[in-house]
């Protein structure tokens, strides 16, 4: 695998003496680092980042009883009481439950606070025994889908080119009826697919919450359906995906019950009521998630690999350094400033502490780095400023 240089922001540019860093809480583990899907879509086999080819395929126990004690030393440290593991790959059922439950299992032997756990899953491998075992353990389900219907996960393929779609749709029966194994959807947009007809089948898969991605793209990929622009806020522009969203918001808002919630629109209001964030698609709350990839290597979110090869690495590793250490890398570091990692556009937009400058990694330009708005800016305006106007109706006292 080449590397690209990482860019001046923030690695050259941050000054993280300063920083006071806010502890990790959410720790991504890597059971697998292969998939048996092929979606054509996928920043991470599909992307400019190939490290993966140079990892292990599984996480071996002695790295899964280390990035354990790690976590242990870490809860220590900064005096936690809850953590969240996310058992990740690749597809981390690929061999079966068992490492997934083994990982879990040394996490919640080696630390002496609260810990829930998920696993994402495409769920084309989700027996009805493994997910017995998996609640028995109390691992809540995650699963990835591009919409409810077999049209929707077209892009969703395996290696010989065969549909994901009926094991993935068994496997959403089976949570449906096992509601608190269910930890919900993430649902990655397509332009082409109609926005009520997915939302509508995600619901009938009766998920307890949905969350919408935007595809990873950034100022020199852009997104699907748009053309590539230079970076900073440009208005008027397109604005399809905010479009899509805005649509979706209003037959979730008009429910009136919103039984099935939405993060990204639980998010943006609460954002305008003037809650924090909790989540890294909008908001300035800092980023306390990290990763663990299959050789131990301590690591960025992943999503950062859509950027560029070795955007998301950190040069640490469990076995040889404490998570306090990559408190301290300057991707980190960004991450977790808040307005004051803001390109100069975001700083002065009527909207941007909600949209939070939006995802990190959209704001990626060659050249210069994360220091930018995001690409989906204009789209990102779009739509909260229509939650904002709903917002503003139903608050409205009645005439």
């Amino acid at each position: 695998m080449t590397t690209r240089p990482h860019p001046p922001w923030p690695h050259a540019l941050l000054d993280t003496t300063a920083h006071r860093p806010v502890p990790f809480r959410q720790f991504v583990l890597k059971v697998h680092g292969r998939c048996n899907l092929d979606c054509t879509y996928c920043y991470l086999y599909q992307g400019p980042d190939h490290g993966w080819r140079d990892r292990p395929a599984r996480v071996s126990e002695r790295t899964m009883r280390r990035a354990a004690d790690r976590i242990a030393e870490h809860v220590r440290a900064h005096r936690l009481d809850t953590v969240r593991i996310e058992l990740h790959g690749g597809e981390p059922l690929l061999t079966g439950p068992g490492p997934v439950l083994a990982y879990a299992a040394a996490v919640r032997e080696a630390v002496d606070c609260r810990v829930t756990a998920t696993v994402q899953t495409n769920g084309t491998l989700l027996t009805a025994k493994a997910l017995d075992r998996l609640a028995d353990a109390d691992i809540r389900v995650g699963l990835s889908l591009d919409g409810g219907r077999a049209a929707h996960n077209a892009r969703r393929t395996d290696h010989a080119g065969r549909p994901a779609w009926p094991a993935a749709h068994a496997a959403a029966r089976r949570l449906a009826a096992r509601p608190k194994s269910y930890a919900g959807i993430l649902c990655t947009i397509d332009l082409a697919a109609d926005p009520l007809d997915v939302y509508r089948s995600l619901l009938a898969l009766h998920p307890p919450g949905v969350d919408f991605l935007l595809p990873h793209a950034n100022w020199a990929q852009p997104p699907p359906g748009t053309t590539s622009r230079p970076p900073g806020r440009h208005r008027p522009h397109p604005t399809p995906y905010g479009d899509w969203l805005a649509t979706v918001f209003d037959a979730w808002w008009d429910e009136g019950r919103l039984s099935t919630r939405v993060r990204l629109f639980q998010e943006i209001a609460g954002l305008l009521l003037g809650s924090p964030s909790r989540a890294e698609a909008v908001g300035l709350s800092p980023m306390a998630a990290v990763v663990v990839e299959t050789d131990g290597a301590i690591e960025q979110v992943d999503s950062l690999r859509s950027a560029y090869a070795g955007a998301s690495e950190t040069g640490l590793d469990v076995h040889r350094h404490p998570f306090d250490q990559a408190l301290r890398h300057p991707g980190v570091a960004a991450r977790q400033l808040g307005e004051r990692a803001l390109a100069e556009e975001c700083l002065g937009c009527p909207v941007g502490k909600v949209c939070g400058g939006g995802n990190y990694v959209h704001r990626y330009a060659p050249g210069t780095g994360f220091r930018h708005p995001s690409v989906y800016c204009a789209d990102l305006e779009r739509l909260v400023r229509h939650v904002a106007h709903r917002l503003e109706r139903t608050s409205r006292p009645a005439r």
